[in-house]
């Protein structure tokens, strides 16, 4: 008998005149699990659907134990074993552990709510993952890694046999990504077959027993998941990549541009201060709860604060004040761009143009067409790929959605740019294209804040550092630090960050190393 339980057999899908998956085969076996890596864009996303029941393959075929299958929708997935973890996880959020997990198959009697079946149920399922927390609690309440687990509960609880994680370390701490990986070893051992997407290639050699390499739709390669990082580079952009953080700094930096003093919010952060000067780039690195989000939401009007100053170019910023922010040249690139950043159902010229369209409207109406044209023009240099500026910005890939949300920025003409994990859940080839858009703001005189959970890139594309810890800022470190001198001073206020991160977001692991 075959260990494979999922085989694509030379699927093929298009959307209109694009085809956009070109005749992919995919071995998918008992106990193990097989990874999916390629840049954004190449296909893997509608891959995962087609197992999913989300779209139908053109042609091609599925086969569950060598048996051909067609799966018309989600229910038909489900039936067949199959369960897909989505990066945006979808849960309840005012809906209690149990009620997620159960949710669509709740036990009845007598037409009432079972509650007794459906906590032993919802129970049984945990106990699968070794997950203990209280059954009754709202979903909302439980950090993103423990939601994470509830979702692998949930598809358990259906019997799933097949598990489709799509970036399920996306918005992890390093501590939960062990946790979650002890899991998955765990759903290995009892033949559960798993596939893996993620763009954190030293992950992969983790958890992984081999990798499908797609690129622009096609199928390129399966290979073992302990082969040479540069080689994956090179199977998923088809180029080699030299250099992976090409930080061009100025020679000198100019006047400051963004000046921060004094700032605090309570249980936030405490007594801030700093500055960024015309054409640099200021790391913020920090544990779990440190503060740098709640810092730059506050600069971008996002947030009000208790006390302090902002200045930009001089010239103070009202407090909690978005419009403001905006019209004083800061653009915000914040951690979530699905849900803070983008409207999913807009066309891309409408996202782009957010930041514009009051400005640019004569006599009180938009400049639709203007807009149009100054969208079309930012999108070509930015390299967007897209079908056109009136496709919905949903159907974009994760990379080509983020450069849109910065493409808004360069069209506003932003002079500083707040960045709060500005490559998460981005391949590496569009990591350097967005790099490089951070290389041409400060080449023009701009200055960027980047908050980031990555430590490689804080220490790559940073000119100096600032370091929080505990809501208080403990240190700056030139650009040639060490990782381990950036959580030398991470970790100097731990007692303090542990506070903020109790009042601030839900905690399940001690801080991590390469997290916020």
């Amino acid at each position: 008998m075959s260990d494979t339980v999922l085989k694509l057999d030379n699927v093929t899908k298009s959307f209109g005149p694009v085809e956009v998956i070109k005749g992919v085969d995919l071995d998918v076996r008992y106990g193990q699990i097989q990874a999916l890596l390629g840049e954004n864009g190449a296909g893997k996303s509608t891959l995962i659907k087609m197992i999913a029941g989300v779209h139908e393959p053109d042609s091609g075929r599925i086969l569950i134990d060598g048996s051909e299958v067609k799966i018309p929708d989600t229910k038909a997935s489900e039936a067949l074993g199959i369960a897909t973890i989505h990066q945006e996880l979808n849960l309840v959020p005012t809906m209690s552990v149990a009620e997620n997990i159960m949710l669509g198959r709740t036990p009845n009697k007598f037409g009432l709510v079972n509650r007794k079946h459906l906590k032993a149920q919802a129970k049984a399922a945990l106990d699968l993952i070794g997950l203990d927390v209280d059954l009754n609690q709202p979903v909302s309440e439980l950090g993103i890694a423990k939601q994470q687990l509830v979702e692998i509960a949930k598809a358990l609880s259906m019997n799933a046999r097949i598990l489709i994680l799509d970036e399920p370390t996306a918005a992890l701490t390093g501590k939960e990504v062990d946790a979650l990986f002890a899991v998955l070893e765990d759903l290995k051992a009892k033949g559960v077959a798993m596939v893996f997407i993620s763009h954190h290639l030293d992950e992969l050699a983790r958890i992984a027993e081999t990798i499908s390499v797609l690129r622009d739709g096609a199928f390129i390669a399966e290979v073992p998941a302990d082969t040479d990082k540069d080689e994956l580079v090179r199977l998923m952009v088809g180029r080699e990549i030299e250099n992976q953080y090409p930080r061009e700094a100025s020679a000198q930096p100019g006047k400051a541009l963004l000046e921060v003093k004094d700032l605090s919010s309570e249980g936030a952060f405490h007594d801030v201060s700093f500055e960024v000067r015309a054409g640099e780039v200021v790391g913020l690195a920090g544990l779990v709860g440190a503060g740098r989000t709640e810092i730059i939401r506050a600069i971008a009007g996002a947030d009000s604060y208790d006390s302090g100053t902002i200045h930009v170019e001089g010239n103070a910023l009202p407090n909690g004040d978005i419009s403001s922010s905006i019209a004083a040249g800061v653009g915000h690139i914040p951690e979530n761009r699905k849900s803070q950043a983008l409207i999913l159902d807009a066309s891309v010229s409408d996202n782009l143009g957010l930041a514009t369209l009051y400005p640019t409207a004569k006599a009180g109406l938009a400049d639709r067409k203007g807009q149009h044209r100054r969208a079309g023009e930012v999108a070509e240099t930015l390299r967007i790929r897209m079908a056109g500026l009136d496709q919905p910005i949903r159907d974009l890939s994760g990379g080509n959605q983020q450069k849109a949300v910065f493409g808004r920025w360069v069209l506003a003409g932003s002079k500083v740019l707040l960045l709060d994990e500005p490559t998460r859940g981005v391949d590496v080839g569009a990591k350097v294209e967005i790099y490089n858009i951070i290389n041409e703001v400060t080449a023009e005189g701009g200055a960027v804040l980047m908050a980031s959970s990555d430590l490689p890139e804080i220490l790559g594309m940073s000119d100096r550092i600032l370091v929080m810890s505990g809501g208080q800022l403990v240190g700056q470190l030139p650009k040639d630090s060490t990782q381990d001198e950036v959580m030398a001073l991470a970790v100097s206020n731990v007692a303090a960050a542990t506070e903020v991160s109790a009042v601030n977001t839900e905690s399940a692991t001690p801080p991590s190393a390469s997290t916020k």
